[in-house]
């Protein structure tokens, strides 16, 4: 609170977005979850700003987004836990390459030029980075009007939950798998009242979003057994 009125503005809208960060310095979401949810007092909250829409009464969505950012990094102190996001010139391809490396989520890209708008727009992109990798199949939840999910496990460590978007007959058969391996231990710390646990020797490959310790908007992609 002490930041936002050290502000030099009688009023402003930012546009933004709260994040905590893990050991390596990365934005972590499942942190982020459990520090709003837990209400964790030992976790460091920052509010990067990427926009600024309004400023002393007067709306600057109709500026382009350089010249709004450019204001914006003006008011906002360079250091404290209010922040300003970097900008990466460069071309789309170049800085996705370095983005997909770092192992971060994704970026954002924006027309220097564009003007703000609600909504989908051509002019600002989100592109996510994605990878891929076999861990094992330590249960399943299948509950009707749900999507059915495995839960996963990388290297004895639960990591999570995917999405299971087989058709049918394929999904079929990963549950007639399943049904041979009912009855594994539960994972230690974990409670899943509608989870069925499953023996070892089932193993997935997983497709989900980089950038997080967790599995997250993950989606089954194959199976086997070992």
């Amino acid at each position: 609170a002490g930041e936002v009125e050290a502000i030099a503005a009688e009023s402003f809208i930012i546009d933004g977005e709260t994040i905590t960060v893990n050991e390596a310095g990365l934005s972590d979401f499942h942190a982020l979850q459990s520090a709003v949810t837990r209400r964790e007092p030992s976790r460091d909250l920052y509010l990067v700003a990427f926009d600024l829409l309004h400023l002393n009464g007067h709306d600057l969505r109709n500026m382009p987004v350089e010249d709004r950012r450019e204001i914006l990094q003006a008011l906002i102190p360079a250091v404290g836990r209010i922040q300003v996001s970097k900008a990466m010139p460069g071309t789309g391809d170049a800085v996705y390459h370095l983005v997909d490396k770092a192992g971060l989520e994704g970026m954002i890209s924006k027309r220097k030029d564009s003007v703000y708008r609600s909504g989908p727009t051509m002019n600002w992109r989100k592109i996510k980075c994605y990878a891929e990798k076999e861990m094992d199949i330590i249960g399943v939840q299948r509950e009707a009007g749900k999507p059915a999910m495995v839960l996963m496990a990388d290297k004895g460590r639960y990591a999570g939950g995917a999405f299971v978007a087989f058709k049918a007959d394929k999904r079929q058969r990963l549950w007639d798998r399943v049904q041979g391996k009912v009855g594994g231990p539960v994972p230690i710390g974990l409670k899943k009242e509608k989870a069925e646990w499953l023996k070892p020797g089932l193993v997935g490959r997983v497709r989900f979003l980089k950038g997080e310790e967790r599995l997250r908007h993950a989606k089954l992609l194959d199976y086997r057994e070992e």
